[in-house]
């Protein structure tokens, strides 16, 4: 029988995937290959199918006990031999499956990383016909990759024991460029095929959320999924317990997964969902690699995941059976906070030197500020995931939350420079810099201990944004990051910096603009009114005045906002003054401004309303 045939017969499916036919046949061929494709594209036939067309039984490494048990679950209901080797297996089950291996019982036999080495396991496959040994989840060979295990470093240590070394097929759904090499050099991958067919996943609609109450946000959005499966997903033990506590409280079936639970609790609560009893799962990371439910309609992050590969991994969960599916990121500043906790008190890697453990550490901490700088941007969220992932991606996708009309364009050159200013004089102060808090603080007039200790009270900035949220102040610092005009010094201690980008805003008046989201009817109801600020302003004279400005700050070596403001701005041209008593009524302007810059910004409105008349004439 020939593939075409056989993936009809077992698998559904009238043809291949893209990328799945040319990985098969390399692996038919005897030429080893890697497989990059994002989840749900359907990896794992890749392997399966040759292992059904190729003599003996196919070997598949794969790393966690759950995975192994819904890949031969789903084999076995297509008609597929097949069985794991793991823990979970009493010794007496453990040697009879061996006992039918040796027999020519299965097609295929998955067993974690760690049993290659086990004395019994290494005899088997001494003596077994073993043509392809198939690497699941291969990026975790590499210490680059978000689930690295040292156990998967001996397994080419297992295919030099062996009579004759087998086709080797290595797969993975997350992989930059840095972890494809790793698997590659490190499997010791024999001119493989590489075949990596993308990792945009169309039907996922990805979003950040900023929500004031994560708790409230979750019970709404699950509100208006009814009857739909999904998963959410959070950073610790603790948090898991709490929020499936309020979900089933709230009257929806909910269950839990992490690593504090018995493995027979697990892996009931996992049964649960996968059969539907419990429609949503509230797990840690510890529930997910390979968890195969094609129906899961959302994947909400409770927390911020730690890297990029881990929340597009998870996320991706979401979707597989190609059917429309939402990805919701619930974002505070504490995920950050929790996450450089975790990492800085990780034990997974004791088992490695010193030097090692903190070169994974610095790592860990770069990627984490990859994965803050997607949860603050206003960019493309589909676009910035492909594009950490070495991929060509349009700067607007339509398909994700920053691209479906939710945000607007917001003139925020006044804060940039209260900002850009209060950074610079911090650092004159303090030449080492202080952290985006401290700054923060700093603008809004704290009072905290820390602050006064340090003198930023003293500062010609201080308190000059008291009156700003503190998200909102940080929604702006973020802006600034993510735009170049402030950048980020250091890894464990991160200050913050002034680039070289920002001296045309502080000394010209540069406009800055940033995205933001539009608010609800309601959010608009419930936030503080604003002083009025007159909309009915020429948007040529606003250009001439502004310009104004600029001239005037470049001359006095100051920023723009200290001339005036962007709505002291706006209230001028809508008034447009004549005389300087006129002058005065303009919201913002006192008495010391109106004698040092009345005269020139009177001058402008001026000669804007002689140019209008003789226009009009």
């Amino acid at each position: 029988m020939d593939k075409y045939a056989l993936l009809k017969q077992y698998f559904g499916h009238s043809g291949f995937r893209p990328g799945q036919e040319e990985l098969v046949d390399a692996l038919l061929s005897g030429r080893d290959a890697l497989g990059v494709m994002p989840t749900g594209a359907g990896k794992s036939i890749c392997y399966q199918l040759p292992a059904l067309l190729l003599p003996g039984v196919t070997l598949v490494v794969s790393p966690l006990i759950s995975l192994m048990k819904d890949q031969v679950a789903a084999l076995s209901q297509a008609g597929i031999p097949a069985a794991f080797l793991n823990s979970t297996l009493s010794l007496e089950q453990y040697r009879e499956t061996l006992r039918q291996a040796r027999q020519g019982a299965y097609k295929l036999i998955y067993a974690a990383p760690e049993r290659l080495a086990a004395p019994g396991f290494l005899r088997f496959a001494q003596e077994a016909e073993i043509p392809l040994l198939a690497v699941d989840e291969a990026h975790c060979v590499s210490q680059w990759g978000q689930d690295f295990r040292p156990s998967y470093l001996k397994i080419p240590e297992f295919l030099e024991q062996l009579p004759r070394r087998p086709t080797v097929g290595a797969f993975t759904a997350t992989a930059t460029g840095q972890v494809k090499e790793d698997i590659e050099r490190l499997l010791l991958l024999r001119n493989p095929l590489r075949a990596t067919t993308g990792f945009n996943r169309p039907n996922l609609y990805f979003e950040t959320v900023h929500p004031r109450s994560k708790d409230a946000y979750l019970k709404r959005f699950l509100s208006e999924r009814p009857g739909q499966s999904g998963i959410v997903y959070c950073s610790t033990r603790k948090t898991v317990e709490a929020v499936c506590a309020a979900l089933a409280a709230d009257g929806v079936p909910a269950t839990r997964y992490h690593a504090g639970l018995s493995d027979e609790e697990r892996r009931q609560n996992q049964e649960d969902f996968v059969y539907d009893r419990a429609r949503i799962m509230v797990a840690t990371n510890a529930f997910g690699m390979g968890i195969d439910k094609s129906n899961v309609g959302f994947v909400v992050h409770y927390n911020m995941p730690k890297d990029v590969e881990s929340y597009y991994q998870e996320a991706g969960r979401a979707g597989r059976d190609g059917a429309y599916a939402h990805c919701t990121l619930l974002f505070s500043e504490g995920d950050v906070y929790t996450a450089k906790f975790l990492i800085n008190n990780s034990s997974d890697n004791d088992e490695l030197p010193e030097e090692e453990r903190e070169t994974l550490r610095r790592r860990d901490l770069r990627r984490l500020e990859q994965m803050t700088a997607y949860c603050k941007t206003t960019g493309c969220l589909r676009g910035y995931l492909l594009r950490y992932f070495g991929e060509d991606a349009p700067d607007h996708c339509g398909k994700c939350g920053s691209c479906t009309g939710e945000l607007e364009q917001r003139d925020i050159t006044v804060e940039a420079q209260k900002i850009l200013s209060a950074v610079i004089r911090v650092e004159r102060q303090y030449r080492s810099g202080l952290g985006a808090a401290l700054i923060i603080q700093h603008l809004r007039g704290s009072r905290e201990q820390r602050v006064l200790q340090l003198g930023l009270d003293k500062l010609p900035t201080y308190g000059v944004m008291k009156e700003v949220d503190r998200a909102q102040v940080r929604a702006y610092v973020d802006c600034l990051l993510e735009q170049g005009y402030l950048y980020s010094d250091g890894t464990d201690y991160p200050v913050l910096r002034v680039a070289p980008k920002a001296k045309p805003v502080l000394f010209h008046g540069e406009r800055v603009t940033c995205l933001s989201r539009k608010q609800t009817r309601a959010e608009r109801a419930a936030s503080k009114p604003a002083a009025p600020v007159p909309i009915q302003a020429d948007a040529g004279l606003l250009d001439a005045l502004r310009s104004v400005r600029s001239r005037l700050a470049a001359s006095g070596g100051v920023p723009a906002y200290v001339v005036f403001s962007n709505a002291s701005l706006a209230d001028m041209a809508a008034r447009q003054p004549a005389s300087m008593e006129e002058f005065l009524e303009v919201s913002g302007v006192g008495e010391v401004k109106a004698q040092r810059y009345g005269r020139e910004f009177l001058e402008a409105i001026a000669d804007w309303k002689r140019k209008e008349a003789e226009a009009d004439s």
